[in-house]
Formats: structure tokens, C-alpha cells, sequence
């Protein structure tokens, strides 16, 4: 076994998330910038809790993860979520997980719901319950490209609580990154519009300042 872990080193050889170095999973240089801290930003009056400033390195983990569904990036991602959930001051509400739902095209891509995955994964390590509350309500664009005010445009009225929901208070929006805030604000909308209540949110990334 030694041998062929060997061999397919040779020929595959573990590379960095971040730089594409031939060694680690990440290696020393951008495990300092993907190094879990803890930053509280607002995205209109919700509560935005994050872990990792982002920057080129985070860009490439978390594509690791999302484009490549690299096993080792979930791991750093939920990690980091984990990591804010603990520092965050949820103690005084019931909270559950309420995940940003991605759009069927992505989820056909990727051969996953990417942000549905990992919350999941933060659930079963954090005993915390998980609701898949929202699904999107019409298409939309790639936000990659958009700046602030067409992101916002696009993501107006584009989300709704999924049929058969129960309705609850004390909801924790969880997403990889926020930039904008336009999807954190649209998914908080639909849910307070269902009559939930909304205590803030936690991603890995935040965008310094948001665009």
C-alpha cells in the first residue's frame, strides 16, 4: 500500500489549495492567510460573522472545494465556520442553520449542493440542527462577474421558503463567502416574509470592505 501511495504521488503529486506547490494540502505560507480569525460585519442590520479576510488564497480554496469538490477544502471551510460559530454570542437564542441554496445549475456542475454539504457536515460536528429553509424562486446570474448593484438586482425577490417548512425563529444564515451582502439580504427577506426570524450570519470568508 505504502508503494502505490508512493507511486501515485509520482504521478499525481499532492499540490497546495492556494498556490498550486508540490507538498502539502496548504501549505505554510497560505495556511497564514487562511488562518480562522473572527470579524463581525453588517449587511444592511443583519449580523455577518466570518472567519478568513478574503483574498486570492481564499479565492482558490474555496473553488477547491465548490468547482473541484476537494475534500480536504470542505475541511478547512466548515473548520472556519465552526470556528466563528463558537465566537459568535449566540448563546442566549435557540439557533438552527439555515444554508444559502445554490441554483440547479450549479448543483448539476458541481454534482452537489455545495453549501447544503457542508452545512450538513457542520451539523452532525456541532450537533446544531440544520434546516434547508429556502430554494431559489426564478433564475439567476452568476454573481461573479457583477458588481454591487446588478448583484443586487439579480438576487431581488429571487429566493422563498420551501414548501412544508416549518416556521421557526432563531435562524443562522450560512454561506462560503459575502461581498455585497445582496444574497444574504434577499435570503434574510424570505424568511422574515415567512414570519422567521433571522439572528444573523456566518461564512468563511468576508470581503474587506464589502463591494
Amino acid at each position: 500500500m505504502r508503494f502505490l501511495h508512493e507511486l501515485s504521488q509520482l504521478v499525481f503529486p499532492t499540490r497546495c489549495f492556494g498556490c498550486n506547490a508540490i507538498g502539502l494540502t496548504i501549505c505554510s505560507t497560505c495556511r497564514r492567510e487562511w488562518h480562522p480569525h473572527y470579524y463581525l460585519t453588517y449587511v444592511s442590520s443583519i449580523k455577518v460573522h466570518s472567519a478568513i479576510i478574503y483574498s486570492p488564497t481564499a479565492s482558490k480554496i474555496l473553488l477547491a472545494a465548490k468547482e473541484s469538490g476537494i475534500r480536504g477544502a470542505d475541511i478547512l471551510i466548515v473548520e472556519s465556520i465552526i470556528h466563528v460559530l463558537s465566537q459568535a454570542d449566540f448563546s442566549d437564542v435557540d439557533v438552527a442553520l439555515v444554508p444559502i441554496p445554490s441554483s440547479s445549475l450549479s448543483k448539476r456542475r458541481r454534482g452537489r449542493a455545495f453549501i447544503i454539504d457542508i452545512v450538513d457536515q457542520i451539523g452532525q460536528q456541532t450537533s446544531l440542527p440544520v434546516i434547508n429553509a429556502l430554494e431559489l424562486a426564478r433564475p439567476v446570474k452568476d454573481q461573479s462577474g457583477l458588481h454591487s448593484a446588478e448583484r443586487a438586482k439579480n438576487m431581488n425577490g429571487a429566493m422563498r421558503v420551501r414548501a412544508g417548512v416549518i416556521r421557526r425563529a432563531d435562524l443562522v444564515l450560512i454561506d462560503d463567502v459575502v461581498t455585497t451582502g445582496a444574497t444574504l439580504r434577499e435570503a434574510a427577506r424570505a424568511l422574515t416574509a415567512a414570519g422567521c426570524h433571522v439572528v444573523g450570519s456566518v461564512t468563511a470568508c468576508v470581503a474587506q470592505p464589502l463591494r
